[in-house]
């Protein structure tokens, strides 16, 4: 799919969402860099994702590590299918 280099807030969701798949428990700096977007920001979707029941929020060793939902995984596997709708109809 073209892009013009904005990504929606979903596209955000969903990337913040993959980073911590792959690598949860996950930190809110490392969930950061792997999404590509600045710290102040990450956190502020994490805290809209946990808000939602995407994203829950558990203390390791006195540290906020994140892990994803079940929810959180019927999002992205929502996201990734109306993403390859969106590819078929701008062809």
């Amino acid at each position: 799919m073209k892009r013009s280099g904005r990504r929606t807030k979903y596209d955000i969701y969903a990337e913040i969402l993959e980073v911590i798949r792959r690598l949860e428990p996950c930190s809110l700096t490392r969930a950061s860099y792997g999404a590509r977007l600045p710290v102040d920001r990450a956190k502020k979707v994490i805290e809209k994702l946990v808000s939602a029941g995407l994203l829950y929020e558990e203390l390791i060793d006195d540290k906020k590590r994140y892990r994803i939902t079940s929810r959180g995984l019927e999002f992205l596997d929502a996201y990734w299918k109306m993403r390859e709708f969106m590819i078929i109809l701008e062809e």
